[in-house]
């Protein structure tokens, strides 16, 4: 397979450049997957004039269209236009790796300190703080997407309940909101002509399992399942992961209490690249490093293969009517998800006037336009934690 893009016949870059440059970026790149692809384009696009504009577009559509990561997705798919499956591969894992040494660190430190007041205390403050977070990227998702159309605040509506109710995202309820868009925006006409059927792009299921020596191979096979379920089927930015982790992990297998859940994401903030790496930290917490390199590895190999298997079809195909409604369907019930995973998980976390208080003034401060750096609210949460806890739980 050759890279396919309209980019620069010829390289002005190096591959070791490259994920040089993806390196930096998954040590140093916080903010969240909007975050993310924005850097991208300002270094990549904007200043070094790697990547064309059109190679850029072609990618950040792509990574919208296939599920899985949306940064990571992008960063697959540009290591992929001058250098292949090869150069795709070395960035995704230099983009990945810092972030995911960030979180196992977190995880050991968090195994061997939970039980102390003082960690009880740093994630008191984090968890509520957290909440304040997710509540702004869901509004500002919300905007974006859903727009004035009834047909998407209907389906952004449906989603957000049947998340709040069932405590876990509704993978069918996505896939036929897309559907549904798609029939409605963009009726498929003449259906069996072969010349329509071969517009359709097929994303292959990948399933995945890891072969890690365990005392436990059953439960590395549990959790190399879930997760590679999650990489092929989440749509949307990284948090849009956040409902279905928690339908899996708490409800269904129970590997993690809500609090322990709700730490995981908060870890997820605090550190660089993208959001789902906290997959590699429920991963630990589960069952140590194995756990947690079961649990990346089949979080992002199937996204990876989502992104770079259909990619020479997509620039021929990506802009068609249908493609784009069934994107704009699945874009929107996602949304839906993350508005109700905010009460599923504020039910969790806002337990008292103090957490209530740390979750508000997160939002007031955005709303303020105070723009804090996200790592930078959760240091102050964490501090009013461990003030504020000792106090509330002597």
């Amino acid at each position: 397979m050759t890279p396919t893009s309209s980019t620069l016949d010829r390289p002005v870059y190096s591959l070791k450049q490259l994920i040089q440059y993806f390196l930096k970026l998954g040590t140093l790149g916080f903010g969240g997957p909007i975050a993310l692809v924005g850097y991208m384009y300002q270094d990549l696009v904007e200043e070094r004039q790697w990547i064309s504009e059109t190679g850029y577009q072609e990618g950040l559509t792509l990574a919208q269209v296939a599920p899985g990561p949306l940064a990571a997705q992008l960063a697959f798919y540009l290591g992929y236009l001058h250098y292949g499956i090869v150069g795709s591969a070395l960035v995704g894992i230099a983009f990945v790796i810092p972030s995911f040494l960030m979180v196992v660190s977190l995880g050991w430190a968090y195994n061997l300190y939970g039980g102390l007041s003082w960690m009880q205390a740093v994630f008191y403050g984090v968890g509520a703080a957290v909440i304040g977070i997710i509540a702004i990227s869901a509004y500002k998702l919300t905007v974006k997407t859903v727009g004035t159309d009834w047909l998407l605040w209907g389906i952004y509506a449906v989603n957000a309940a049947a998340t709040i109710i069932t405590e876990s995202e509704r993978i069918e309820l996505i896939l036929l909101a897309g559907v549904l868009v798609w029939l409605i925006k963009a009726p498929p006409k003449n259906w069996f002509k072969a010349n329509r059927l071969n517009s359709f792009m097929a994303l292959p299921l990948i399933p995945f399992v890891a072969a890690v020596p365990s005392a436990t191979p059953s439960l590395l096979g549990q959790i190399a399942l879930f997760f590679a379920t999650a990489g092929s089927f989440v749509f949307g930015s990284g948090l849009a992961i956040v409902p279905f982790l928690y339908g899996g992990v708490v409800k269904d297998f129970q590997w993690l209490n809500p609090q322990q859940f709700l730490d995981a994401v908060a870890v997820a903030m605090i550190t660089p690249g993208p959001v789902v790496i906290t997959t590699g930290f429920i991963g630990f917490l589960v069952a140590g490093l194995p756990g947690a390199c079961v649990a990346a590895i089949a979080m992002f190999i199937p996204c990876y293969l989502l992104t770079i298997l259909p990619a020479p079809y997509f620039r021929k195909h990506g802009k068609t009517p249908g493609i784009a409604a069934f994107v704009n369907g699945v874009t929107v019930a996602a949304t839906g998800a993350i508005a109700g995973a905010v009460v599923v998980l504020g039910r969790q976390s806002l337990r008292d006037i103090a957490t209530v208080m740390i979750g508000a003034i997160t939002l007031v401060a955005w709303k303020l336009g105070k723009k804090l750096p996200e790592p930078l609210v959760v240091a102050i949460a964490a501090i009013v934690g461990l003030v504020v806890y000792p106090l509330l739980h002597p």
